[in-house]
């Protein structure tokens, strides 16, 4: 969904249910149907009115009144739905000309295919083959934290009041995180790495 905070409110709250059940349920006079709605869901925005907001490139001209409402058309509750959130600035025109060499898109690519591995072996008689689609057990079973990365994720969690389904997303991505690393536990650097992922719910939203 590129430009997502130009659709109505009220239509991006309609993918709360879908992004969380994986299902759609119409209901009418006549009956229920319920259909699958397994999806990836990739959105696109703005950090405010202007499109300035953190760049180096120009001042940002809103207040902060107005992009605290510009943002808050992304409820908290469908954040909370949402695993990553990435910010990404402009690009110097010398980066553009440099002759800097960037990890390759087949390095990632396979580096992405041995962490997929590793999940399938890990999930392999529970039913599920990917850290995303682990319940509160799975969690609890597969997500053991040291004092170090415990202690980092509860001061996180009274700090900034995050939901129990934020709390479980970090989590998922902090395993998903050492899986790419190929580690068998969940370190303080994965967690402080899946947090800042988080940082633009904590930073944006009232």
């Amino acid at each position: 969904m590129d430009e997502i905070l130009e659709f109505n409110k009220k239509t991006l709250e309609v993918l709360r249910q879908p992004l969380e059940d994986k299902f759609i349920r119409i209901s009418r006079a006549s009956g229920n149907v319920k259909y699958p709605a397994n999806f990836m869901l990739v959105g696109a925005m703005n950090p405010c009115p202007c499109g300035f907001h953190g760049s180096n490139a120009k001042d940002c001209t809103c207040s902060e009144y107005e992009r605290k409402r510009y943002i808050n058309k992304l409820s908290k509750p469908l954040l909370d739905r949402i695993d990553l959130f990435i910010g990404v600035n402009p690009v110097p025109y010398e980066n553009l000309r440099g002759d800097k060499i960037s990890e390759t898109s087949q390095a990632i690519r396979e580096r992405i295919e041995i962490a997929s591995k590793i999940q399938k072996r890990r999930f392999n008689n529970e039913g599920i083959y990917c850290n995303a689609q682990m319940n509160e057990r799975l969690l609890k079973k597969y997500c053991n934290l040291d004092s170090k990365a415990n202690s980092v994720i509860e001061k996180i969690y009274a700090k900034f009041n995050i939901s129990t389904r934020g709390y479980s997303r970090i989590l998922k991505v902090s395993r998903t995180i050492a899986d790419l690393k190929t580690k068998n536990n969940v370190s303080q650097e994965d967690i402080i790495e899946a947090l800042q992922y988080r940082k633009f719910i904590d930073e944006n939203v009232i």
